[in-house]
């Protein structure tokens, strides 16, 4: 069975059945169509019968990076839940895999953040024998070194790099334009990506400004970075639950730990309020308590 005779079964299912209001109706069509379009351009081919609990958490961190908040994270996970309770009555899937797919707590919670040996160990993996190792190298030195949404990156134009100046334009939320200094390792990788790799590349039709582009000459999904990301931190071996968001995370983080002044680092982020960019305050925090616990006299064992 198709993919839209399913999600109309299941739009009659709410109608019917749940007697679901239009716009929670709306709601629900809505992230089940997030989802379906997620795994088509994940490369998922095996049917949501094949679907576990794994996948859905490699969608929860792609929604995440969509800077989705808890709030509106819970409704689309409630609308996944829903989606496979219908495909368990219609016996088109013989288990319910968010049956163990927790909903993100409310409230702030400190940002997962890599060390800058953990990026090293990361960047460490890219086979740069392949025209794609190039480029995603260039992408993680990007995300790192410029702090970017992965919107961002994906959104990038050439025409945005200004080498002479060492700054890029970055197009943000609502459309905000923000300069963001070009860190030379970034600088150096994406030069080497426009030079030996990018000029051989036929863009499509309305990409030819776009930065990185897939071997077909399309603009880079936001997918596709997540799963380059997730292929490089198994290889690497790290533990962390890392999506592009944490290199910008990293990115923060460690500005904050050497020092840099809270405004300078909300204006590179594009935060339009302080209190967003202040939760890095509290990650340094964390680690400042950590040394105290180890460190202190009053906290060593003798």
């Amino acid at each position: 069975m198709s993919h839209s005779s399913i999600r109309n079964g299941f739009k009659t299912y709410l109608q019917l059945e749940r007697g679901l209001s239009v716009n929670t109706l709306e709601a629900y069509l809505h992230d089940v169509d997030l989802f379906l379009r997620f795994l088509e351009e994940s490369g998922h081919t095996s049917g949501l019968k094949a679907i576990k609990l794994e996948d859905l958490q490699d969608f929860i961190g792609f929604i995440t990076e969509m800077e989705l908040g808890p709030a509106s994270q819970a409704r689309v996970i409630s609308g996944i839940k829903a989606f496979f309770r219908y495909l368990v009555i219609e016996k088109l899937v013989e288990t319910d895999p968010t049956e163990l797919l927790q909903s993100p707590q409310m409230g702030m919670k400190l940002p997962e953040y890599l060390t800058i040996e953990e990026i090293e160990l990361l960047i460490a993996q890219i086979d740069l024998s392949s025209s794609q190792g190039e480029r995603n190298k260039a992408i993680i030195e990007t995300l790192y070194g410029c702090g970017l949404r992965v919107s961002e990156l994906t959104n990038m134009r050439v025409s945005d790099l200004h080498f002479k100046e060492g700054i890029i334009s970055v197009t943000g939320k609502g459309d905000k334009q923000r300069l963001v200094p070009l860190g030379s390792m970034a600088e150096k990788q994406i030069t080497t990506y426009l030079k030996q790799i990018r000029v051989h590349v036929s863009p499509k039709k309305g990409s030819e400004d776009v930065l990185f582009l897939n071997n077909r000459g399309d603009m880079l999904s936001r997918q596709m970075v997540f799963l380059v990301v997730k292929e490089l931190v198994q290889k690497a071996g790290i533990k962390k639950r890392v999506s592009p968001h944490t290199f910008r995370h990293s990115y923060a983080t460690h500005l904050v730990q050497n020092g840099a002044n809270l405004r300078a680092v909300q204006e590179l982020l594009g935060h339009a309020s302080i209190t967003t960019t202040e939760i890095y305050t509290h990650l340094n925090i964390r680690d400042l308590r950590k040394a105290i616990l180890k460190y202190h006299p009053r906290n060593t064992s003798y």
